[in-house]
């Protein structure tokens, strides 16, 4: 069986998981803090960086973008109308130009500040640059997610998924990255009903099961996060 080496509120971890999911590929989890830089760790990614993908008997997989291609190029032939990348070559640049915006434009304008702010920088030491969060990067996560929200919801008024008519890595990646924004307490819901509706959807599906499960230590989800229906 393939191992994946994920963080659980990493959000490029959970697109890996909630991809593997959709294709009905049983992995075991194992859990890396990758501000401890473990030597095992490392020397399967010298970036350090989760998501690791590590198949049995096969190559060593690192990151979300390489791990949804190497899954396409592996799996995604048999997987019938389950497939995530769609044959169409046109339809495979959307999907991979919303992958880039929510992996790199969305990760780099909310997530990364939020998750580091509020999560990791509890569990770093003070000299590895751990400590209480940055309120100005926190406040800036807030606002920016306010604008992602509402391309999200302009895509979804104009297509039944992100990326067209069918669902696709594009859609994993933004409710991966958008489910830790909801797990901290700061998606603005109340502000964009058409991006809402969307994330319900993707929420709902089996895949997302074990994602509503994940607990950080002493950090609770907000009241929305396991809730179907807010």
């Amino acid at each position: 069986m393939a191992t994946l080496h994920h963080y659980p509120l990493c959000p490029h971890s959970r697109f890996a998981r909630l991809a593997l999911a959709e294709l009905g590929r049983e992995v075991d989890l194992v859990e890396e803090r990758p501000w401890e830089r473990r030597e095992a760790f490392l020397a399967l990614d010298p970036t350090g960086q989760t998501p690791v993908l590590v198949e049995d008997g096969g190559p060593v997989v690192p990151g979300a973008g390489v791990i949804a291609e190497w899954l396409d190029e592996t799996a995604g032939g048999d997987a019938s109308e389950r497939r995530l990348m769609p044959a169409d070559p046109a339809s495979r640049v959307e999907v991979r130009r919303l992958m880039a915006w929510f992996m790199g434009k969305f990760y780099d304008e909310v997530t990364g500040y939020l998750v580091t702010e509020k999560i990791y920088k509890r569990f770093v030491p003070p000299a590895a640059g751990g400590g209480p969060p940055d309120m100005a990067s926190i406040r800036a996560a807030r606002a920016n997610v306010r604008y992602h929200l509402r391309y999200v919801g302009f895509l979804a008024q104009r297509r039944n998924f992100l990326a067209g008519d069918a669902l696709t890595f594009a859609d994993l990646a933004a409710a991966a990255h958008i489910s830790c924004v909801d797990y901290l307490g700061d998606a603005p819901w109340g502000e964009n009903e058409a991006a809402k509706i969307w994330y319900a959807r993707v929420k709902s599906r089996p895949s997302f099961r074990a994602l509503l499960a994940d607990k950080v230590p002493g950090m609770a989800p907000a009241d929305t996060y396991t809730d179907l229906d807010f």
